[in-house]
């Protein structure tokens, strides 16, 4: 396996290190310098940016180069698409992507029978690390087995993703065409991390840089002025086309509006405390329900068609006295009425009578009482689909008695998560580039709901710029993805690897199944059989020691296996 240096493009004051060995006749062009390398055996490293002269002193006798570049932009290639690590001072390392370079995970095939493949990520700074080894036909005797129980079935996952907030657009788009590109690619291309869910708000939200809605004339309840947002038409349309052009299937988006226009409110205010004036089945709460027909009739035009709609952002926020940005308020029985009277109906009888309608999209706190108000009523459940959960305050309430007990009280709804994000608490405020915990706490939030019957996670912002915005009302909070306009670069933090060892490996439909263990571990874990039958094994390694164990599948035999401390492993394997 060769490999040369990262195709990066280095910067005054930057320190880059890179060896290149064994290139064996390999060309590799960058085309913004026209640089080309062909070798046999070279072996050099680059310390600092370096002047054309002092380049050529640095190589070997056996490199042929024809080179074209500036003094101070060197750009180097890699077979094996590593991480080029930057430190911020936290507790790990992000990895950092520019317009002509960005490691990616490539696309994942496994080994044939009889072998297994593993991804590591790591606090020591490992990122999707790519092994392989033998399935052993007896046991190594470690001390702990997770045994997989391929006959206790569970949910099927439906898919993990992130918002395309106006915010995630704007950064995005502040980058040069080839960054964005290797951006975009990294979250939808087979090549990156495969995210098949996309959130989109439906008109403004915090993370935008004003307010406003689709239909803000007063008084327009035959919405004769609905309208998309110059922030829909020139940004988050046209970067979800793109993203879509590159997902090997069909994206699902995800709608869901924080705020009615304020002339429909009780408040008469996008922000704040207030809710729809009038009773379910008068003219503004049918109004509202024609507001979210009008929104997938629009985005149609541009062959972009919705999986689902929530009935709307957290709407305990909007029952918030002084409540700093958009809400709209809601009870779970003024929720279930306007959803059977008016939402219910009015979206069976348009022309997207299959989108998906998923109630509560707020923390799981409130769980199970809002389902059993809503859904104990017939009228109301039969136009529902699922129930939508939010990431924040998790530690205060078990998944058992919220998550679980609302999947055994209604079986038949989808539990989905809709909402993820770190660094919004006020003792953890803001972006942390490299933070390993941050991974952690996703992963562990992860595995939780999904060992409590949720069938899919979406993240918050897509990407975010160095201070967790642009956000009107200063609520900054961090991303998997945090973009630097200005150096023309993002950086990929390890949050962006924790989700890509769900996304990348539990493919639609795949099936959770039983784990059991030989005795108790720190270890978290969940399994899932895929629908060509192989089996995915994620573990989280919480602690400070690494942990030995062993997977035992019967029918395959048995896999030895390390989890190092402070760790995330993916394990996989064909059945068949």
């Amino acid at each position: 396996m060769w490999s040369c240096a990262n195709p990066y493009t280095t910067s005054p004051g930057f320190q880059l290190s890179m060896n290149i060995t064994e290139m064996c006749h390999t060309r590799c062009i960058s085309s913004a310098l026209k640089t080309r390398f062909y070798s046999l055996n070279p072996v050099w490293t680059v310390e600092r940016p370096l002047a054309a002269g002092k380049m050529t002193q640095l190589l070997p006798s056996s490199l042929v180069l024809a080179l074209v570049f500036s003094a101070t932009d060197v750009i180097l290639c890699t077979e094996n698409n590593g991480c080029v690590a930057r430190s911020f001072g936290y507790d790990s390392v992000v990895c950092e992507c520019n317009s002509t370079y960005c490691d990616s995970v490539g696309p994942v095939s496994l080994p044939p029978l009889g072998q297994y493949s593993s991804y590591l990520s790591s606090r020591a700074g490992s990122r999707m690390e790519a092994g392989q080894g033998q399935i052993q036909v007896s046991s190594s005797g470690a001390g702990l087995r997770l045994t997989i129980l391929p006959y206790q079935k569970y949910q099927r996952i439906k898919g993990f993703g992130g918002a395309m907030t106006d915010a995630a657009a704007i950064n995005i788009l502040s980058l040069s065409a080839g960054a964005q590109e290797q951006l975009l690619r990294q979250y939808f291309s087979k090549d990156g991390i495969s995210y098949s869910v996309v959130r989109v708000p439906m008109a403004s939200c915090d993370f935008s840089t004003r307010l406003y809605t689709y239909a803000d004339t007063p008084g327009d309840y035959d919405l004769k002025n609905f309208t998309l947002a110059q922030e829909d038409m020139n940004m988050k349309i046209p970067l979800l086309l793109r993203a879509q052009a590159m997902s090997p299937y069909p994206l699902s988006l995800l709608g869901s509006a924080w705020s009615a226009p304020a002339w429909m409110k009780t408040n008469g205010a996008l922000t704040g405390k207030g809710s729809l004036k009038g009773q379910p089945g008068g003219k503004e709460h049918k109004t509202w329900a024609q507001y979210y027909i009008r929104f997938l009739e629009q985005y149609a035009k541009y062959n972009l068609t919705f999986w689902a709609l929530t009935t709307g952002n957290e709407p305990s926020a909007g029952r918030m006295t002084n409540y700093s940005f958009q809400a709209l308020g809601f009870t779970p029985e003024e929720q279930r009425d306007w959803v059977a009277v008016d939402l219910g109906p009015a979206l069976q009888s348009s022309s997207h009578p299959h989108t998906h309608i998923l109630i509560l999209d707020d923390s799981r706190l409130l769980l199970p009482h809002w389902a059993k108000v809503v859904l104990s009523d017939v009228h109301a459940a039969r136009y529902i689909h699922g129930v939508a959960v939010h990431f924040y305050m998790d530690d205060l309430v078990p998944a058992e008695t919220s998550l679980g007990a609302t999947h055994q009280l209604y079986p038949e709804y989808y539990l989905f998560g809709t909402e993820a994000c770190a660094g919004w608490g006020p003792l953890d405020r803001g972006v942390k580039l490299g933070s390993w915990d941050r991974a952690e706490k996703y992963a562990h939030d992860i595995i939780e709901d999904l060992n409590h019957y949720v069938v899919g996670w979406t993240d918050w912002n897509l990407a975010l710029d160095p201070t967790g915005g642009p956000n009107w009302v200063k609520n900054f909070v961090d991303s998997p993805v945090i973009v630097d306009a200005k150096r023309d670069v993002f950086y990929k933090q390890p949050s962006f690897y924790g989700m890509a060892h769900f996304s990348k490996f539990l493919w639609e439909g795949s099936q959770r199944v039983g784990v059991s263990t030989s005795g108790k571990t720190q270890l978290e874990f969940s399994a899932f059989v895929r629908p060509d039958g192989s089996v995915v094994l994620i573990v989280l390694n919480r602690s400070s020691s690494t942990i030995q164990f062993e997977v035992w599948d019967q029918g395959v035999g048995y896999i030895p296996c390390t989890a190092p401390a402070h760790s995330l492993l993916t394990v996989a394997w064909n059945t068949h």
